[in-house]
C-alpha cells in the first residue's frame, strides 16, 4: 500500500480565528475510537465536503464512517466566508474558450443548480445555519471591464442563467458603488459554514453514521470487492468504497499541473449599525486580481476577504494577517464608504485552485472504488454539493451526466 502519511500534503489549515468557530452549534462530538462495525463507505474528512458526501450517501441508505485527524468542522471549512456562489472563478466567456462551449455551459448551469439544491437541502433538513438565497453583484475591475461584462451577461442569459447588466449610472444609483459596470444575478446564497457542516453531520448521525476523531489514514489499497485503509495506529478498515474529502491536504496520487494551492485572507467586523439595505441582501465580488469579496450576516457583521497570493504557505504569518486585514478594510471603505474599524476576527488559509476554475471530482487514478474531491477555488461549498452528488451517484452505479466536466486532469 502507498505511504500516504509520508506524501500527503499537510498544513496548518488557517491562521487566526474565524468568526464561525465562535458561534453555537458549530461542531459535533465524535467518537474517540473506532468500533468494530462494518460500513459501506468510509469518508475521510469531516468538513463541508465530507459532510455533504456523507449526507448524500446516508440519504441513499449507505452505512458511512467519517474520519478526520482533526475535530469535526475544525479544518479549513471555518475559513470560508460562505459566499455560496453560482458564479465560477473563470467567467463563462473565458471558460468557453478554455474548455469548449458545451463543457463550459454545463459547468455554469450545474453550479447554479447546486446552489439551489443546497438551499433546498438545508431547508429540508431544517438546518439552523443562516442559509439565505442572495443576489450576487460582480463588479468590473482590472480583469474585466464594462464591455467584457456586457458580453459575459449576454453569454449567461443565452443559457438561461439570470444576469442583469448594470451600467455605471445604474450601479451608482442602486448600490452606491462607483465602477464602470456590474452584473447582478439571483442564484447565489450565504450561510454560516460551520453550522451548515455541523448540521449536515448531525443528519448523518441520525441515520446511524459514525464520526471518529482523531484518526489519520496512512495507507490504502483496493481489494477485489472493496478497499482497505490503514490508520496511524496500525488498524485496518475495510469498506466497499472510500471518498477522500481532505481539501487542500490532498492525496499524492492527485497531484497535477492543473491544480495548485494558494492563500487568502478574511475578516469579520463587529456588528455595524446603519448598513444600507442592499448590502444586507447581496453578496459582492469583483473582476480584479487580487479581488475583494464581501457580504454581511444577520447581525450586521461585514464578512470580507481577498488579497489572495499564489503561494501556499504565506498565510501562516500573523503580521501579514494584520496587514492584509487592514488592506481589505480599506478597499471595502473605498468602494462602499463603510468604515468597519478594527475587525473583530481575522483569519487566513490556503485553498486549492485549478487552471480552469473547476473542481476535481473523480476516482483516484489507478483505483475504481476510491474517490477524491479537491480544487474548489472560490466556489468551495457550491462545488462540494456537486461533489456529493457525483460521488453518491457513482457509488450507487448511476453515473452523473456532468461527471466528465470535473474529471481528474
Amino acid at each position: 500500500m502507498p505511504d500516504l502519511d509520508a506524501d500527503t500534503r499537510k498544513d496548518d489549515l488557517r491562521t487566526g480565528t474565524p468568526f464561525w468557530v465562535r458561534t453555537p452549534n458549530s461542531t459535533v462530538k465524535p467518537l474517540p475510537r473506532l468500533t468494530g462495525d462494518r460500513f459501506d463507505v468510509i469518508v475521510v474528512g469531516a468538513g463541508i465536503s465530507g459532510a455533504l458526501v456523507a449526507e448524500a450517501l446516508t440519504q441513499a441508505g449507505k452505512s458511512v464512517l467519517i474520519l478526520d485527524r482533526r475535530p469535526p468542522v475544525r479544518g479549513s471549512t471555518p475559513a470560508s466566508t460562505a459566499m455560496i456562489q453560482h458564479e465560477i472563478d473563470v467567467p463563462l466567456t473565458r471558460l468557453r474558450r478554455r474548455i469548449g462551449k458545451d463543457h463550459a455551459d454545463r459547468a455554469w448551469l450545474r453550479s447554479a443548480r447546486a446552489v439551489a439544491d443546497l438551499v433546498a437541502l438545508a431547508g429540508k433538513l431544517g438546518l439552523d445555519c443562516r442559509m439565505r438565497p442572495k443576489p450576487a453583484i460582480y463588479l468590473a475591475g482590472d480583469e474585466m471591464g464594462a464591455r467584457a461584462l456586457s458580453n459575459e451577461a449576454k453569454a449567461r442569459q443565452e443559457i438561461g442563467i439570470g444576469a442583469e447588466y448594470l451600467a455605471r449610472g445604474e450601479l451608482i444609483g442602486r448600490f452606491g458603488m462607483d465602477r464602470p459596470a456590474a452584473i447582478l444575478s439571483d442564484a447565489s446564497a450565504s450561510a454560516n459554514p460551520a453550522q451548515l457542516t455541523a448540521g449536515l453531520l448531525g443528519a448523518t448521525l441520525a441515520r446511524k453514521a459514525q464520526i471518529v476523531s482523531p484518526v489519520e489514514i496512512t495507507d490504502m489499497a483496493e481489494l477485489p470487492s472493496g478497499v482497505a485503509l490503514a490508520t496511524h495506529k496500525g488498524e485496518v478498515l475495510v469498506a466497499e468504497h472510500a471518498v477522500f474529502c481532505t481539501g487542500y491536504e490532498y492525496l499524492p496520487q492527485m497531484r497535477t499541473k492543473s491544480h495548485h494551492v494558494t492563500s487568502t485572507w478574511a475578516l469579520a467586523s463587529r456588528p455595524v449599525a446603519g448598513l444600507p439595505g442592499w448590502m444586507q441582501e447581496t453578496i459582492v465580488w469583483e473582476a480584479a486580481d487580487p479581488y475583494l469579496y464581501f457580504r454581511t450576516d444577520g447581525s450586521g457583521r461585514v464578512i470580507a476577504g481577498g488579497e489572495d497570493e499564489d503561494a501556499a504557505n504565506t498565510n501562516a504569518d500573523p503580521a501579514k494577517l494584520a496587514a492584509k486585514a487592514k488592506v481589505i478594510a480599506g478597499k471595502l471603505h473605498a468602494l462602499t464608504g463603510i468604515r468597519i474599524g478594527r475587525p473583530a476576527y481575522a483569519w487566513s488559509a490556503p485553498f486549492g485552485v485549478t487552471d480552469d476554475g473547476l473542481p476535481i471530482i473523480d476516482r483516484v487514478p489507478g483505483h475504481e472504488r476510491i474517490f477524491a474531491v479537491m480544487g474548489f477555488g472560490g466556489n468551495g461549498i457550491t462545488f462540494s454539493m456537486i461533489a456529493a452528488q457525483i460521488a453518491a451517484a457513482a457509488i450507487a452505479g448511476k453515473p452523473d451526466p456532468d461527471a466528465d466536466i470535473f474529471r481528474y486532469r
